[in-house]
């Protein structure tokens, strides 16, 4: 692990692959700061680090709120006085048709799976340069790569975040900085009951695709597998994985594919 000496900024913390994260990097040493909107589901997560040996700091946080962002980053790093790594793992998906789903509900997917990552990013810049350089992680999603039924919304936000942040990637001049940019396919995370529907409430229902999905705890090795190795991208999943290939060689199966494949 090379990580246990390092400020590791986890956002999404409470649940899903932010939680495991934060449970898979609580090595004795290891300094983290936890961020999600539920301070009480934080709390149970930075008391599980600390019983592993790591230090855990709760920032609670609404990332769906401009203002707070700008907050939570500024007390991000006061609170070590400086972020070695920062994880972008809070998102939120849909599960409605485009036709029919209120503006609103994109607008909000937008405000918490691509303006919230960008707006911390860019108020850690500075510090990245005082302290010579870092590290970003974008939990971005297959359905950033290609189109997928009942997720327009989100497949915009994580392409829009596939772009930014790749773009960041080949013109960053900071010394000893890194941007990875992670692609998990269905994990079995509780993502599908939390994605917004075409009027904004929960879903409420495990997919059954997200329920026989890869297991959170796999994910989570591979992606801390390519920090250490200092990766650029990752694709993570199992069938996702050939689905991708279809959507490149073969489009017009793909859309076919895919519009069997949406709603599960």
């Amino acid at each position: 692990m090379l990580f246990n000496d390092q400020v590791v900024w986890i956002t999404g913390a409470s649940s899903g692959i932010g939680q495991e994260m934060a449970r898979q990097l609580a090595v004795p040493g290891a300094r983290l700061l936890l961020t999600a909107r539920d301070e009480a589901r934080l709390q149970d997560v930075a008391a599980n680090c600390r019983q592993r040996g790591a230090e855990a700091i709760v920032l609670a946080a609404d990332l769906f709120q401009a203002d707070a962002r700008v907050r939570v980053a500024e007390a991000a790093v006061a609170a070590c006085g400086r972020v070695d790594v920062v994880i972008h793992s809070a998102g939120i998906s849909q599960r409605s048709f485009t036709e029919g789903t209120d503006p609103e509900v994109e607008r909000r997917i937008m405000e918490l799976d691509f303006f919230a990552p960008t707006a911390i990013t860019h108020k850690l810049f500075p510090q990245f340069r005082k302290q010579g350089g870092g590290m970003v992680v974008a939990i971005g999603s297959v359905a950033g790569l290609m189109g997928f039924p009942l997720r327009s919304g989100y497949c915009a936000a994580k392409h829009a975040l596939h772009g930014w942040f790749e773009a960041l990637q080949v013109e960053h001049d900071i010394p000893g900085f890194h941007v990875l940019i992670v692609h998990p396919g269905r994990i079995r995370t509780g993502i599908s009951k939390n994605a917004l529907t075409a009027t904004g409430v929960a879903h409420g229902i495990m997919d059954p695709g997200q329920k026989n999905g890869m297991p959170v705890e796999q994910c989570v090795r591979r992606i801390i597998r390519a920090m250490e190795r200092k990766e650029h991208q990752v694709l993570i999943g199992g069938k996702e994985r050939m689905l991708l290939w279809v959507w490149w060689f073969i489009p017009g199966l793909y859309r076919k594919l895919a519009g069997r494949l949406g709603g599960k």
